[in-house]
Protein backbone atom coordinates (compact mmCIF):
# COMPACT_ATOMS: atom_id res chain seq x y z
CA UNK A 1 0.00 0.00 0.00
CA UNK A 2 1.89 3.00 -0.82
CA UNK A 3 2.30 5.59 1.85
CA UNK A 4 -0.51 8.48 2.35
CA UNK A 5 0.48 11.72 0.46
CA UNK A 6 1.03 15.19 2.35
CA UNK A 7 -1.17 17.87 1.97
CA UNK A 8 -0.28 21.04 0.34
CA UNK A 9 0.47 22.86 3.80
CA UNK A 10 2.78 19.94 4.95
CA UNK A 11 4.20 19.89 1.60
CA UNK A 12 5.78 23.03 2.58
CA UNK A 13 7.47 21.97 6.25
CA UNK A 14 8.48 18.50 4.66
CA UNK A 15 11.20 20.73 2.93
CA UNK A 16 14.62 21.87 4.21
CA UNK A 17 14.50 25.23 6.39
CA UNK A 18 17.48 26.49 3.89
CA UNK A 19 14.98 25.74 0.70
CA UNK A 20 12.44 27.17 2.25
CA UNK A 21 14.62 30.71 2.97
CA UNK A 22 15.45 30.75 -0.54
CA UNK A 23 11.58 30.06 -1.70
CA UNK A 24 10.81 32.60 0.12
CA UNK A 25 13.65 34.90 -1.24
CA UNK A 26 12.18 34.29 -4.70
CA UNK A 27 8.45 35.07 -3.41
CA UNK A 28 9.09 38.56 -2.04
CA UNK A 29 11.61 39.28 -5.32
CA UNK A 30 8.03 37.99 -7.20
CA UNK A 31 9.94 35.42 -8.82
CA UNK A 32 7.58 33.17 -9.20
CA UNK A 33 8.89 30.49 -11.62
CA UNK A 34 12.22 30.35 -9.75
CA UNK A 35 10.29 29.43 -6.80
CA UNK A 36 7.73 26.74 -8.51
CA UNK A 37 11.55 25.15 -9.72
CA UNK A 38 12.73 24.92 -6.58
CA UNK A 39 10.38 23.54 -4.53
CA UNK A 40 10.04 21.46 -7.25
CA UNK A 41 13.56 20.57 -7.93
CA UNK A 42 14.21 20.06 -3.98
CA UNK A 43 10.55 18.52 -3.37
CA UNK A 44 10.89 15.55 -6.07
CA UNK A 45 12.38 13.41 -3.48
CA UNK A 46 9.40 14.11 -1.10
CA UNK A 47 6.66 13.35 -3.59
CA UNK A 48 6.18 17.61 -4.88
CA UNK A 49 5.13 17.05 -8.22
CA UNK A 50 5.10 20.37 -10.22
CA UNK A 51 1.12 21.00 -9.44
CA UNK A 52 1.93 21.03 -6.09
CA UNK A 53 5.14 22.98 -6.28
CA UNK A 54 2.55 25.80 -7.91
CA UNK A 55 0.44 25.52 -4.94
CA UNK A 56 3.36 26.15 -2.45
CA UNK A 57 4.64 28.63 -4.28
CA UNK A 58 1.21 30.42 -4.41
CA UNK A 59 0.56 29.45 -0.53
CA UNK A 60 3.50 31.70 -0.16
CA UNK A 61 2.83 34.85 -1.91
CA UNK A 62 -0.42 34.67 0.33
CA UNK A 63 1.43 34.80 3.21
CA UNK A 64 3.58 37.05 2.24
CA UNK A 65 0.97 39.50 0.61
CA UNK A 66 1.46 43.27 0.43
CA UNK A 67 5.23 42.26 1.91
CA UNK A 68 6.64 41.63 -1.66
CA UNK A 69 8.81 43.24 -4.48
CA UNK A 70 6.05 43.74 -7.52
CA UNK A 71 7.23 45.68 -10.45
CA UNK A 72 6.52 49.51 -10.46
CA UNK A 73 3.34 50.09 -12.53
CA UNK A 74 4.30 52.13 -16.02
CA UNK A 75 3.17 55.39 -16.30
CA UNK A 76 0.09 56.29 -17.93
CA UNK A 77 0.20 59.96 -17.48
CA UNK A 78 0.12 61.56 -20.90
CA UNK A 79 3.76 63.73 -19.98
CA UNK A 80 5.18 60.18 -19.31
CA UNK A 81 3.93 58.78 -22.95
CA UNK A 82 4.61 61.36 -24.65
CA UNK A 83 8.01 61.65 -24.05
CA UNK A 84 8.60 57.74 -24.35
CA UNK A 85 6.91 57.99 -27.78
CA UNK A 86 8.98 61.01 -28.22
CA UNK A 87 12.21 59.36 -27.87
CA UNK A 88 10.97 56.45 -30.33
CA UNK A 89 13.08 56.33 -33.99
CA UNK A 90 11.13 56.46 -36.72
CA UNK A 91 7.99 58.61 -37.03
CA UNK A 92 4.66 57.09 -34.67
CA UNK A 93 2.03 56.39 -37.21
CA UNK A 94 -0.44 54.98 -34.69
CA UNK A 95 -1.22 53.97 -31.24
CA UNK A 96 -1.97 50.52 -29.94
CA UNK A 97 -3.70 48.71 -26.83
CA UNK A 98 -2.94 45.08 -27.39
CA UNK A 99 -4.52 42.01 -24.70
CA UNK A 100 -2.08 39.81 -23.75
CA UNK A 101 -2.18 37.26 -20.53
CA UNK A 102 -0.16 34.89 -18.96
CA UNK A 103 -0.50 32.44 -15.61
CA UNK A 104 1.01 34.86 -13.45
CA UNK A 105 -0.84 38.44 -14.27
CA UNK A 106 -4.13 36.86 -15.60
CA UNK A 107 -5.26 39.35 -18.71
CA UNK A 108 -3.32 42.22 -19.32
CA UNK A 109 -2.84 45.41 -21.85
CA UNK A 110 0.22 46.40 -23.52
CA UNK A 111 0.41 49.70 -24.63
CA UNK A 112 2.51 50.39 -28.18
CA UNK A 113 3.69 53.03 -30.18
CA UNK A 114 3.94 51.54 -33.83
CA UNK A 115 6.80 53.82 -35.63
CA UNK A 116 7.02 54.38 -39.87
CA UNK A 117 10.67 54.01 -40.43
CA UNK A 118 11.36 51.72 -38.97
CA UNK A 119 8.34 50.14 -39.36
CA UNK A 120 8.23 48.51 -35.75
CA UNK A 121 6.10 48.15 -32.66
CA UNK A 122 7.57 49.83 -29.47
CA UNK A 123 6.66 48.96 -25.43
CA UNK A 124 5.38 52.40 -24.35
CA UNK A 125 3.81 50.52 -20.66
CA UNK A 126 2.30 47.13 -19.86
CA UNK A 127 -1.15 47.51 -17.34
CA UNK A 128 -1.96 45.13 -15.23
CA UNK A 129 -5.29 44.86 -13.15
CA UNK A 130 -4.35 46.56 -10.25
CA UNK A 131 -6.90 47.97 -7.67
CA UNK A 132 -10.13 48.97 -8.11
CA UNK A 133 -8.62 49.83 -12.26
CA UNK A 134 -9.82 47.79 -15.44
CA UNK A 135 -6.57 47.20 -17.57
CA UNK A 136 -8.39 47.62 -20.46
CA UNK A 137 -10.42 51.05 -19.12
CA UNK A 138 -6.73 52.39 -18.10
CA UNK A 139 -5.25 51.61 -21.24
CA UNK A 140 -7.93 52.66 -23.35
CA UNK A 141 -7.48 55.79 -21.89
CA UNK A 142 -4.31 56.73 -21.81
CA UNK A 143 -4.00 55.29 -25.13
CA UNK A 144 -6.67 58.02 -26.64
CA UNK A 145 -4.69 60.76 -24.58
CA UNK A 146 -1.86 59.95 -25.89
CA UNK A 147 -2.87 59.23 -29.57
CA UNK A 148 -5.10 62.38 -30.14
CA UNK A 149 -1.59 64.69 -28.64
CA UNK A 150 0.31 62.82 -31.38
CA UNK A 151 -2.73 63.15 -34.12
CA UNK A 152 -2.51 60.07 -34.59
CA UNK A 153 -5.17 56.99 -34.82
CA UNK A 154 -5.34 54.93 -31.75
CA UNK A 155 -6.45 50.84 -32.16
CA UNK A 156 -7.79 48.48 -29.78
CA UNK A 157 -9.53 45.51 -31.21
CA UNK A 158 -10.32 43.38 -28.33
CA UNK A 159 -11.30 46.38 -25.18
CA UNK A 160 -14.44 45.02 -23.99
CA UNK A 161 -13.33 40.79 -24.47
CA UNK A 162 -9.66 39.71 -23.94
CA UNK A 163 -8.61 38.22 -26.77
CA UNK A 164 -4.97 38.25 -27.61
CA UNK A 165 -5.60 37.15 -30.95
CA UNK A 166 -7.72 39.63 -31.93
CA UNK A 167 -7.02 41.82 -35.21
CA UNK A 168 -3.80 43.99 -34.79
CA UNK A 169 -3.07 47.41 -36.56
CA UNK A 170 -0.71 45.88 -38.76
CA UNK A 171 -0.72 42.46 -39.17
Amino acid sequence: MPAPQPQDGDHWESLPEGIRTQVDGYVLQDSLMRAVKLVWDAGRVRGIGLREAQIVVHERYVFHGDRIAREPECPLDLESLAALAGGLPGRVAAIEAVRDGDTVHDWFVNLRAITDDPDEERPLATVYSHRDRDPAEAAAEAGRALADHLGVPFHFASPDTPDDEAPRWRP
